[in-house]
């Protein structure tokens, strides 16, 4: 780190698919080792990028989260009217009831430390619309990574049918934004920001990214600079959605649904980073592009690790920093979900927390002395949530 007074603050933004609900605000889960006053300090004072509130008492965050269900139900109850009555997706919501049941006991248990840990700041309210508030995938990233002392922010989109695609990456943007402009209050540095999504998320944070670029390279105005964000981490994400129509439409997002959140056929390829990263337009923003870091698995069925080795191979044509790193055999969520809650070793984990770490000796010494993480759920669940995955 540069300073001892800051912490380098991760944005995170994951989603399944695009039509499924994704992490709330902004998502704050950090914890200190004991040793210097000023470790002391923070450990006080910090409250991830929210000026520091008194916590809502658990009345509230029961009355916030019934709130919360009614939107939920009352969307999915629209949905649904998108959907109509059909064989795939009727058996696939089969699927993810089972998977679900399966994974219960680690859900329970990090559901709890969101709701009841003194490291969380939840709820906090940024830009002007409302979003769907879900947070369990943010949240088991978060209490990892806390753990080596990173914060971590967890943002939230409007998902279909509140918002369609360009809500969505306005929605990122805007969470990005406020890190970058509040992040130092709380102990983090504003240009040692690391932007990570997984799946829709990862599609979704790399269109901000890129859009951003194009705006900052331009001299449009800005709230904030992709200088700022040292790298981007993409987890099983799909960048040309020209490819994906037909192959989404085979597992149950039918092409008039998936249009529908689109914005229609005409608009695939302005929300398609790869598409993007061909364009003379992002001939002079590469130059303030991040490192990109792309991680897939090569038995992804939901969506193809040839979205990954691609969208990789297309940066550095373009000239870009980028990364590929495929795990063979693994699914669309063994990487965030399966792997997380099994506990022990986890090369994806270890990678970017080394990554965030590489230039401060006395974080990776600390890393090195870790204790093995916990394990979430038994291993017999795991398997079996692994054969009845709808992903």
């Amino acid at each position: 780190m540069e300073a001892t007074t800051s912490l380098p603050p991760v944005i995170s933004s994951n989603n399944l698919v695009e039509q499924d609900p994704g992490s709330d605000s902004l998502f704050r889960a950090s914890s200190f080792p004991s040793g210097s006053s000023d470790q002391r300090w923070r450990r006080r004072t910090s409250s991830l990028l929210a000026r520091p509130t008194r916590q809502k008492s658990f009345g509230r965050e029961v009355g916030h989260a019934a709130a919360e269900t009614y939107l939920i139900t009352g969307l999915s109850f629209k949905l649904l009217s998108y959907l109509g009555v059909g064989y795939r997706w009727i058996t696939r919501l089969f699927s993810l009831v089972l998977y679900a049941m399966f994974l219960l006991p680690g859900f329970l248990q990090v559901g709890f430390c969101y709701f009841f840990s003194s490291h969380v700041h939840r709820s906090i309210v940024y830009g002007d619309r409302p979003r769907n508030r879900y947070k369990a995938w943010g949240s088991l990233l978060g209490l990892q990574l806390a753990e080596r002392d990173i914060i971590v922010a967890s943002i939230d989109y409007r998902n279909f049918p509140q918002g369609t695609i360009s809500d969505m990456v306005d929605d990122i943007s805007q969470g990005i934004s406020y890190v970058c402009n509040n992040v130092v209050e709380f102990g983090g540095d504003p240009n040692k920001i690391y932007l990570m999504g997984q799946s829709a998320g990862a599609h979704i944070s790399a269109c901000a990214l890129l859009q951003q670029a194009v705006k900052e390279s331009s001299g449009d105005g800005i709230s904030w600079s992709v200088s700022q964000i040292r790298a981007y981490f993409g987890l099983s994400g799909g960048y040309n959605l020209l490819k994906l129509v037909d192959h989404f439409h085979g597992r149950g997002l039918y092409r008039s649904v998936f249009l529908s959140i689109m914005e229609g056929e005409k608009s695939l390829k302005h929300f398609s980073p790869e598409i993007i990263a061909q364009s003379p337009g992002l001939h002079n923003a590469v130059p303030l592009l991040p490192h990109f870091v792309l991680f897939h698995g090569t038995s992804d069925y939901s969506i193809p690790s040839n979205e990954s080795i691609t969208f990789a191979d297309t940066l550095r044509k373009a000239g870009a920093r980028a990364e590929l790193i495929l795990y063979n055999g693994k699914t669309h969520t063994d990487l965030f979900l399966q792997d997380p809650l099994r506990g022990g070793k986890d090369e994806l984990f270890d990678y970017v927390v080394t990554f965030i770490h590489s230039d401060d000796k006395e974080a990776l010494a600390s890393d090195a002395m870790a204790s093995p993480r916990r394990r979430f759920v038994p291993e017999i669940l795991l398997r079996l949530a692994r054969e009845v995955s709808p992903f």
